[in-house]
């Protein structure tokens, strides 16, 4: 059974439909990459698909059941969200804003226990930024506070992480540490969908990729079938190459 699915999905907000006609699937063990120029609907989608916009058509269901059913703590169990890195107005530490994510188990306005502390450090630990656990999250770089965003998601404890261009912004050494960590949550089961602008992100660290542009699904299905340089100058409106080494067998997207 899929972690989530979505069927003939149409999404926007009241009054401006933004895309129609959306099919995709997710299991637990597989990530998802969504693909698209900006202004192409992506966040609109995840934010659909995530129960923070209404469907204007169709379905989404989590482990089989309607989204729709699922009470609000029941969605967070389920799935957790990562945004985009962002600065904070406010001087949270990083322990602080990863115990945030505890609030799907314990409630709002409860007291973390010592177990939501523990779960915490641990994701805090996993991220290896549990050295920065007391540090308000103003004081971080871009990077470290895209590591404690995950950090929080994973505190959920979700079968589902969704990622919104999750290395935006970020150096190159991050967006490797962030990658690598999406691989970890394929490995440990989980479902995982990711927003990028890179196809090489999608081609080296995803199962499947859905191709986005205005709203419209161009193509969605395994990476090394959907992935090739047509279709991605169809998607992206520029040229784009594919360039192999020949002595690793390497290869890569580049623009042309």
């Amino acid at each position: 059974m899929s972690l989530l699915a979505a069927r003939d999905l149409a999404f926007g907000y009241p009054g401006r439909e933004i895309g129609r006609g959306i099919d995709l699937a997710v299991a637990g063990g597989e990530v998802l990459a969504l693909l698209g120029p900006n202004g192409g609907g992506k966040t609109t989608l995840l934010k659909t698909l995530l129960g923070l916009l209404a469907p204007l058509g169709g379905t989404v269901a989590v482990a089989g059941r309607p989204l729709a059913a699922l009470s609000a703590r029941q969605r967070a169990r389920a799935m957790a969200y990562v945004p985009q890195s962002a600065a904070s107005p406010f001087a949270f530490t990083a322990r602080a804003v990863v115990l945030m994510g505890r609030s799907a188990h314990a409630g709002l306005l409860a007291a973390p226990s010592r177990a939501d502390r523990a779960a915490a450090d641990a994701a805090l630990a996993r991220l290896g930024v549990l050295h920065l656990a007391e540090r308000p999250v103003t004081r971080l770089s871009g990077g470290e506070r895209q590591l404690v965003l995950i950090a929080r998601a994973l505190a959920q404890e979700p079968r589902l992480v969704i990622l919104d261009e999750p290395t935006a912004s970020l150096d190159f050494g991050n967006q490797g540490k962030v990658m690598r960590e999406i691989a970890r949550l394929r490995a440990d089961g989980l479902g995982v969908v990711f927003t990028t602008h890179d196809p090489n992100q999608a081609a080296r660290y995803a199962d499947r990729a859905l191709l986005l542009r205005g709203g419209t699904r161009l193509a969605e299905g395994p990476v090394a079938e959907v992935l090739e340089p047509s279709r991605l100058q169809g998607l992206y409106g520029a040229p784009v190459e594919l360039v192999r080494d020949a002595r690793s067998g390497a290869s890569a997207f580049l623009p042309g």
